[in-house]
């Protein structure tokens, strides 16, 4: 038995909400998987604040339908396809994408699109490859911290030098 059109309507509208507040889509190839793998993958998703829906292509070209923002995915739409719609860590999850393939080594990657622009495999390969959010931000404040260090020793240098300079001078007129 299939679904009512107002079945229908409901899960357009659930993607157009998941798709509102998306910053990336991944759209894989699921052929294969099985419901345990899918529920692993949604499991490791759920720390980058990352769901994927599996829905016919009809229903996500619906709900991407007047969205200038996810036109771009319409190309994307053939074959049997889950949808990986991520809102908070972008790394994160392109990184539990990658790990999971790695450990199934069944499903693939068709394509992404971020900002409006389509990305290739070579695309989200180069974003899962990033240090984390968290990384970065230590990194940055490690340089920070290093240049404030420097200025400090710089700062505190001028009198030490003035006194070892005073110090010498005393010592020889002695």
């Amino acid at each position: 038995m299939g679904r009512t059109l107002e079945s229908k309507q409901q899960i357009v509208d659930e993607l157009k909400g998941l798709l509102g507040e998306a910053e990336m889509a991944l759209v894989l190839d699921f052929k294969g998987l099985s419901i345990k793998e899918m529920s692993d993958l949604r499991t490791r998703l759920q720390a980058s604040k990352g769901v994927c829906k599996v829905t016919k292509n009809t229903l996500m070209r619906r709900a991407i339908d007047g969205n200038t923002a996810w036109s771009n995915l319409d190309s994307l739409l053939t074959g049997t396809n889950a949808f990986v719609l991520v809102k908070g860590d972008v790394g994160g999850a392109v990184k539990a994408v990658q790990s999971f393939q790695k450990d199934t080594k069944k499903s693939e990657v068709k394509g992404g699109l971020f900002e409006g622009k389509l990305l290739s495999e070579n695309d989200i390969k180069a974003i899962g490859d990033l240090p984390s959010k968290e990384v970065l931000m230590a990194q940055i404040a490690g340089a920070i911290n290093a240049v404030a260090t420097k200025l400090a020793v710089g700062i505190n240098e001028v009198p030490s030098g003035l006194a070892r300079a005073l110090k010498q001078h005393a010592e020889g007129d002695s």
